[in-house]
């Protein structure tokens, strides 16, 4: 059963903590009025610049604003160093992880992971085991989602380290609380994040491709306007300072790809791929895509490329693969994990199927290849025809299906339209890493369940945004 949430900004309620002491101050002396105009102002900043996400099926979806919080969510120094450590962890074991599993396959052959989870899994990219990324660095990119439970419990719930998105809203929400309270940065000494598109420009620099011929010439592939998450693309192009091009702008010519320019075909070195891997060439992967170039692995296998995050990623983001992150942490950084996993039951092993589904009504379901919240079962918030319904899928696919216990994740106050209101949240930080090592700007994006009493923070499910403080001491 869940239990009662921690409360980021009162602890156990006996007294404020010590990192929003300050902020309390200020949300028990600002009116009303003064708090809801200024959610006002960040909704219209945001209409202003074209902040939008797409929900696949939703007439409305070229309208859709994520809702944005204007009280910040407070880190301090030490829970921030805490939580780098192991995310540098994580994602160290994550890139060693691909380079096995394409490579020597040392875990398999160790007994760690069952051999037919990686080589049956839909994932599993065939023609990535031909392919070495430069520096042997596949996630060049990671979003690995953090939640808490307690003042000193952070949990790891999932990791992206195909494609993952929302940095973009990161550095706009930091942008726009600079504007709209410069009061409460004069009072704070908040980390920057700014720099964010410059760590990723050099990191994307730093893995150039074994041919490139010099300065290497970088550019973010989209799917086009359509995509859901098109805005942070053209977003991260800007901030970057280098081309957003798509499959159509795009050419292989003797293993090298060409993007096209007014002044003729321009060699790209480095390419930021928004593209899933069965859409980025059709010569290796789906031959009816219109999104990809024709010969792009080619020029990556040829050393004329690097194509970031690199092919064969996405099965790390498999959550039953998820479920054995602390034996892969072990197994190739000969530690234990720095930050655990959230308690995790795999569908496809009897005993824990059986155990699944008699607990339904107390548990998470998710589906093992599922994102933004879709296709799971939140057991206490159920009915009891859902509950019945998700049964005899787990019955009829258990491989398809991980279970969770129901996590109290942490709250933070937030602005309800009658006033600050506890509401559930989570942590997105974004490791980059390159031919020297990894770097996350301090803090991330967080997520927030404006429904209350919901554990769903995606934006498609209705969850907002807040800015991230990370306090230096």
């Amino acid at each position: 059963m869940v239990t009662a949430a921690f409360d980021e900004m009162q602890g156990d309620g006996s007294a404020i903590r010590d990192a929003y002491a300050l902020i309390a101050q200020w949300l028990d002396n600002a009116p009303p009025d003064f708090l809801q105009t200024r959610r006002a102002q960040a909704e219209l900043f945001f209409r202003r610049i074209g902040i939008t996400f797409a929900v696949y099926g939703d007439a409305d979806a070229s309208e859709r604003l994520i809702p944005f919080d204007i009280v910040p969510r407070i880190l301090s120094r030490r829970e921030w160093a805490r939580l780098e450590a192991g995310l540098i962890q994580r994602v160290a074991a994550l890139n060693a992880f691909l380079n096995d599993i394409y490579g020597p396959r040392e875990i398999l052959k160790a007994g760690i992971i069952p051999e037919a989870l990686i080589l049956q899994n839909p994932q599993f990219c065939l023609a990535a085991m031909s392919l070495r990324p430069a520096h042997g660095v596949y996630t060049h990119i990671a979003g690995i989602d953090i939640v808490r439970t307690g003042a000193d419990q952070f949990y790891v719930l999932e990791d992206n380290a195909r494609t993952p998105s929302g940095v973009s809203y990161m550095l706009e929400n930091r942008e726009v609380m600079l504007r709209l309270l410069p009061e409460l940065f004069d009072k704070h000494r908040v980390a920057p994040v700014e720099d964010y598109p410059e760590t990723l420009l050099a990191t994307l620099r730093s893995v150039a491709p074994q041919h490139c011929p010099g300065q290497p010439t970088v550019a973010v592939l989209t799917p086009g306007f359509h995509n859901s998450a098109y805005y942070e693309h053209s977003f991260l192009a800007d901030k970057l300072g280098v081309e957003l091009v798509e499959g159509s702008d795009l050419t292989v010519r003797d293993n090298i790809l060409y993007m096209r320019t007014t002044e003729g075909p321009k060699r790209i070195d480095v390419i930021y791929r928004r593209v899933d891997d069965d859409y980025l060439d059709p010569l290796a992967f789906r031959a009816d895509s219109m999104l990809g170039v024709p010969g792009i692995v080619a020029a990556h296998a040829a050393g004329n490329l690097t194509i970031a995050n690199a092919i064969g990623t996405g099965i790390a983001d498999d959550k039953a693969i998820y479920s054995y992150m602390p034996e892969i942490v072990r197994f190739y950084t000969g530690q234990d994990a720095l930050l655990e996993n959230v308690p995790t039951w795999r569908c496809r092993e009897p005993d824990s199927l059986s155990y699944v589904i008699g607990h339904l009504d107390e548990l998470v379901v998710k589906e093992v290849d599922g994102s933004g919240g879709y296709g799971m079962l939140v057991g206490p918030h159920a009915s009891s025809g859902e509950i019945e319904a998700f049964r005899a899928k787990l019955i009829a696919n258990p491989e398809k299906f991980i279970a969770q216990p129901t996590l109290a994740l942490s709250t933070c106050p937030t602005l309800g339209h009658s006033g600050i209101v506890p509401r559930h949240v989570d942590l997105r930080p974004f490791v980059l890493t390159g031919a020297n090592g990894s770097k996350i700007v301090p803090g991330g994006l967080t997520r927030v369940a404006l429904k209350e009493g919901s554990l769903v923070v995606n934006s498609s499910q209705g969850g907002g945004t807040k800015d991230t403080w990370v306090l230096d001491d």
